[in-house]
């Protein structure tokens, strides 16, 4: 049978293997979370920018076709075009 001062190191080593264990597994964890995440906001930066640009684009092509001033404020705007522009979209 071991001696009791055998069994007390034998546990105590057991259980700063386990500690210095978990503590790495949390490293290697929590990198590659913070990786993770760090690719996920890349992709959705760059999601974003390609939504910003097909809008932007659908936007100049609506522009070029579509001479319809809405601001009311503005010196080319024109009730009666705005009219028949809704008159013809409905």
């Amino acid at each position: 049978m071991v001696s009791a001062p055998t069994l007390t190191v034998i546990r105590y080593t057991a259980l700063f293997g386990g500690i210095v264990y978990g503590w790495s597994h949390r490293r290697s964890l929590q990198a590659a979370h913070t990786a993770h995440k760090i690719e996920h906001a890349e992709h959705e930066r760059e999601r974003l920018i390609a939504e910003a640009k097909e809008a932007w684009k659908r936007k100049q092509a609506s522009k070029g076709t579509d001479s319809i001033v809405t601001d009311p404020e503005d010196p080319r705007f024109d009730l009666e075009k705005l009219f028949a522009h809704w008159e013809k979209a409905a």
